[in-house]
């Protein structure tokens, strides 16, 4: 599978869950697991803690999500992340 279909499939797969617009931020290849893709993809959504109390804002909290896709571009792995892995 080519970076441009791994790119783009990280990009979906994040958009869907989160509902929100997503960005590609860092994909790579990796050879673990029998090889696939890491990748992050950047997305702004509503402030969790502003929305807990219920008060009216448009504050945007920056969320960085982690997927893991196998060599068939499946998603094999999804997290939430606090910054980029080196």
């Amino acid at each position: 599978m080519t970076f441009e279909q791994a790119a783009k499939k990280i990009v979906e797969f994040v958009s869907t869950m989160t509902d929100s617009k997503a960005k590609l931020v860092k994909l790579e290849k990796t050879s673990q697991d029998g090889g696939g893709w890491i990748g992050y993809a950047e997305v702004f959504e509503e402030s969790a803690f502003i929305k807990s109390i219920g008060l009216p804002s448009r504050v945007m909290d920056r969320n960085l999500y982690e997927v893991r896709l196998n060599n068939a571009l499946e998603v094999v792995g999804y997290a939430k992340k606090d910054k980029l892995e080196e």
